[in-house]
């Protein structure tokens, strides 16, 4: 009979509440015992965006319910379970607190080991769940919070390629949306309006295109966007529909070119890879059609296997947490004292600089 590693994964480092249960086979293989995630949309839809006061509140309320519904639809209890793996970091501090401190609890409680999970590390292992990658590939993580190009070499051996140098891809999707007056979440609203728009009425910027370097900046192309509403106002749905077609081609544009340099550098790095090299594409933006068929066509122009977990493994959920710990565990790396602190910044490469503020007027090389 082939042994197995179960975890119990938790997560809250924004506006989503979610546990886990996973459990890891000898052989590498996965299988997802259950999935709970309770989504904070409605009490920040008023607001236009995620209140860290309210989204910490949510957690508290809901966590402990569905750390239980986790274990009765896994069949498992407490004592079945090898580890906790909980987010500590990076997030909403308040959120992170609640998630961190539930996992200790739980690992206090019942004698097992902790595991203190990086949030990011989290997105790019689940390729790994899902599509059973070997190692190396790249990770293109577009979210909200986050856009990066990053080498994933191993379980904790990452190296940063590419960053935004202001606004996140997310970010520029939701304040786009705040601006034509389309409903919080944005990204999806923007996808929805553009299905009717004409994408080469307006012929948006592309920053960062053509160099040589492979970090991204969005905060030009908001202003753009803004510019061009307000050259119109009064808009008209279609003047809106037309706005958000051209603002999604040009993300695809910046994408295509951003994106293609990073490939070319891996396939320069990496020659000799056994496997069909593979682009990981996480994060809730990647559940943009129009920026999958951008990079789907990307990678087969270049050589590389497109690799897109299920759109509920791409936004925030526990199960990435669980199998991060589930990895970390099968390598017999280090557990986590109980007095491990949450971090709302955590950068997977820990020597890459930060470079968020250097795409704006006045700021700091």
């Amino acid at each position: 009979m082939t042994a197995f590693s179960c975890i119990l994964g938790i997560e809250t480092s924004c506006d989503e509440t979610a546990a886990s249960v996973v459990l890891r086979r000898d052989d590498g293989r996965g299988e997802i015992l259950s999935d709970v995630v309770l989504s904070q949309l409605d009490e920040h839809s008023a607001y236009g965006g995620v209140v860290p006061e309210i989204a910490a509140r949510a957690h508290v309320e809901a966590l402990d319910t569905l750390v239980e519904e986790a274990l009765l639809r896994s069949n498992v209890t407490l004592r079945d379970i090898d580890a906790i793996a909980a987010t500590a970091g990076p997030g909403l501090i308040g959120g992170l607190l609640v998630g961190l401190m539930t996992g200790k609890a739980i690992a206090r409680a019942t004698g097992k080991p902790l595991y203190a999970i990086n949030h990011l590390e989290g997105h790019a292992l689940t390729a790994r769940l899902t599509d059973k990658l070997t190692f190396p590939y790249l990770m293109l993580l577009v979210s909200g919070g986050h856009t990066q190009l990053v080498l994933v070499r191993g379980v904790g051996d990452y190296e940063r390629w590419g960053t935004t140098i202001d606004d996140a891809l997310g970010e520029a999707f939701d304040k786009t949306a705040k601006l034509l007056g389309l409903p919080y979440p944005g990204g999806p609203e923007v996808e929805r309006a553009a299905a009717g728009g004409d994408p080469k009425r307006f012929n948006f910027p592309r920053p960062l295109v053509g160099e040589a370097r492979l970090d991204f900046s969005f905060s030009g192309l908001k202003t753009a966007v803004r510019q061009a509403a307000e050259g119109l106002a009064p808009v008209s749905s279609q003047d809106i529909f037309d706005i958000c077609a051209s603002f999604q081609r040009a993300i695809g544009r910046t994408l295509e070119d951003r994106i293609g340099r990073g490939l070319q550098r891996f396939k320069h790095e990496f020659p000799e890879t056994e496997d069909l090299p593979a682009l990981v594409v996480a994060g809730g933006v990647a559940a943009n059609q129009h920026i999958r068929a951008v990079l789907t066509a990307l990678c087969e122009k270049n050589g590389f296997r497109f690799v897109a977990p299920p759109h509920r493994l791409c936004t925030d959920n526990a199960v990435m947490i669980a199998w991060a710990g589930l990895e970390r565990m099968a390598l017999d790396l280090p557990v986590d004292d109980l007095d491990v602190s949450p971090r709302s910044r955590w950068p997977l490469d820990n020597q890459a600089k930060a470079l968020i503020g250097f795409g704006r007027r006045g700021a700091k090389a």
